[in-house]
């Protein structure tokens, strides 16, 4: 997940003072394509692998909106660079290409967070880049640089390298997510990602990391045709890779939209929507129980806009208050989020009423407690295991939860 900053998931008139029993405890009471690859190999269906069932995870409980006891954990980028583990294991393999397309190296890494914290989520290992090479569009990650695709697409010419998803070169994302939930069994949700078409755009028109997006947002009015049809290009192959991550055994899939909150809402409106609503649409007819994650950064600017995306939850980064984030889409809609991942560096005091603040806000139902973006490098672990601790600690009332109106 070492992509989600660079390359790359009502007011509430509670009395703070009655709701908490000690500093640990939350209580609620007061152009031609070939042929796609057949996916029939894959031994789980998406009905399998993701019809509701009351031995769901936490986490795809609260997803779907079904009651939970507590909020479900889990950490952008949860497994990298401030793990100890991580940084050990990346001296004997210095290659990310290497760490995030390597079945083994892929389950070890992304078990190392499960292992130490125990979060309600465990997410794979990888890249939103991953899939490029499997439909026609080879990308290098260099240490400086980052990603880097020497053959930027800004022409008609440009597109005939695009091809329909090949899964046979992604067999080592498959074997590693069915690794995965065999590993965690029913103790966490297992998490695929995915890029959105518009973030996916930007690296492929600007050739990598970009700070000004001039090419891509230049393309909106210059060659609005051949940014169409990329979209609508990654567009289905993203559909498939989900469906593909849920056939493998992902029980929840997080849509990264990262460089989506760079374009002024009205634009974001028609050029990254409607093909994240389209892949919405495509991944519920085929998997209608698995639970989408839908995260922008810096949302904040048309939250209201993300809903009738048909995603099942949206993140909310820290710059969006959560409980006005909450009034904002109303209880119809999961969110996720928001803790500073600045927070973690703070007193384990600061970040407990920090957590406790977010967890209020929210609200009982429908809420998956994460950071506001990944986990910063040099963040210390301690702050990750008590972030862990006190979010098992947290307790929701039975009866609040049944009667919502009275706290959303």
């Amino acid at each position: 997940m070492d992509t989600i900053p660079t390359s790359i998931n009502s007011g509430l008139g509670w009395n703070s003072s009655s709701l908490f029993q000690h500093s640990n405890c939350f209580n609620l009471l007061s152009l031609p394509l070939k042929p796609k690859p057949s996916l029939a190999k894959f031994s789980l269906t998406c009905s399998a692998a993701s019809s509701s069932s009351s031995s769901d995870p936490l986490l795809v409980k609260a997803a779907r909106g079904d009651p939970v006891s507590r909020p479900p954990a889990w950490m952008m980028r949860q497994a990298g660079r401030y793990m100890a583990a991580y940084k050990k294991l990346a001296e004997k393999h210095p290659s990310f290409r290497e760490r995030s397309e390597t079945t083994d190296l892929i389950v070890e890494i992304s078990l190392q967070p499960w292992k130490a914290f125990r979060p309600d989520g465990v997410i794979i290992f990888s890249d939103i880049l991953t899939p490029l090479p499997a439909f026609g569009i080879d990308f290098d990650i260099e240490d400086v640089r980052g990603p880097v695709i020497q053959s930027p697409i800004r022409s008609e010419e440009g597109l005939n390298v695009l091809h329909a998803i090949d899964f046979d070169k992604l067999t080592f994302v498959g074997d590693s997510l069915k690794a995965l939930r065999k590993e965690v069994g029913g103790d966490a949700a297992v998490l695929g990602f995915v890029g959105a078409p518009w973030t996916l755009a930007t690296y492929i028109v600007e050739g990598g990391t970009t700070r000004t997006y001039t090419n891509i947002k230049s393309m909106c009015h210059t060659a609005p045709h051949i940014l169409r049809t990329l979209l609508s290009h990654l567009t289905k192959a993203i559909a498939d890779y989900i469906v593909f991550q849920v056939e493998s055994g992902a029980h929840c899939i997080q849509i990264f939209d990262s460089w989506g909150g760079q374009l002024p809402p009205h634009m974001w409106e028609l050029w990254s929507k409607p093909y994240i609503k389209e892949i919405v649409n495509l991944v519920k007819k085929k998997c209608p129980e698995t639970p989408l994650v839908l995260y922008i950064n810096g949302n904040g600017g048309f939250l209201e806009r993300m809903i009738d995306t048909g995603v099942d939850v949206i993140g909310l980064d820290w710059t969006v208050d959560m409980a006005d984030g909450r009034r904002r889409l109303g209880s119809g809609i999961g969110v996720q989020g928001n803790v500073d991942p600045a927070c973690l560096f703070s007193p384990l005091t600061a970040l407990t009423e920090e957590i406790q603040r977010v967890v209020r806000s929210a609200g009982p139902r429908r809420h998956i407690l994460n950071l506001g973006h990944g986990v910063l490098v040099g963040t210390p672990e301690e702050a990750v295991a008590h972030f862990f601790d006190v979010a098992r600690s947290l307790k929701f009332d039975t009866v609040s939860q049944n009667n919502t109106a009275n706290v959303v």
